[in-house]
């Protein structure tokens, strides 16, 4: 039972710090679009430039994006058939954990010198942590640039690294995990 007791507050840990890590993803499109046609793409600026995020985000986010279309075979194009837009939404969330992992134990005190009446020892009792992240959300808009509509958007959601070199392998991830999304009916 006791080792079991030690496992539990790690196990915990490892499952919040694997489900920090997943991206939740869903696409919509128009059923009536013929996305076969699609061959070609460019980068709809004006709708880009009201992302608000740095520009240093948003050129990590369409390299990605540009990545994901050339490989799936997808040419850019001064004439395309297909606008790319993107915007974005996040926001912090705070977690308090309050729970009685931790150093030592609880209970009563004895009434000789090192006792007394109170609380027993250790700190581990009813310690509450927060924990502060940000989560954010990137939708990619795939526009028909003939007839000047949206055909298909992605959306991922999933928390947001402030490190430099995990950040750049963050946002190609949420765009790798939107974009085998699309075509509709590709990802079986």
């Amino acid at each position: 039972m006791k080792n079991f007791l030690k496992t539990v507050p790690i196990l915990a840990l490892l499952i919040v710090a694997t489900s920090c890590s997943s991206i939740r993803v869903a696409a919509d499109y128009d059923k009536n679009a013929t996305f076969n046609d699609y061959k070609t793409f460019a980068f709809f600026k004006t709708g880009i430039d009201k992302a608000e995020i740095s520009d240093l985000d948003k050129r990590r986010i369409l390299r990605a994006i540009e990545a994901e279309l050339l490989a799936k075979g997808y040419t850019k194009s001064e004439n395309p058939d297909l606008l790319v837009s993107l915007f974005t939404k996040s926001q912090q969330r705070v977690d308090v954990y309050n729970n009685a992992w931790g150093y030592g134990a609880w209970g009563w005190g004895g009434w000789g010198p090192w006792g007394g009446y109170g609380p027993g020892w250790g700190w581990g009792w009813n310690q509450p942590t927060t924990s502060v992240s940000t989560q954010g959300t990137l939708y990619i808009d795939l526009i028909d640039a003939n007839k000047k509509e949206l055909v298909w958007q992605g959306m991922g959601t999933g928390y947001l690294s402030k490190n430099m070199e995990k950040k750049e392998a963050r946002i190609k991830e949420f765009v790798a995990e939107i974009m085998a999304k699309y075509p509709p009916g590709a990802q079986q």
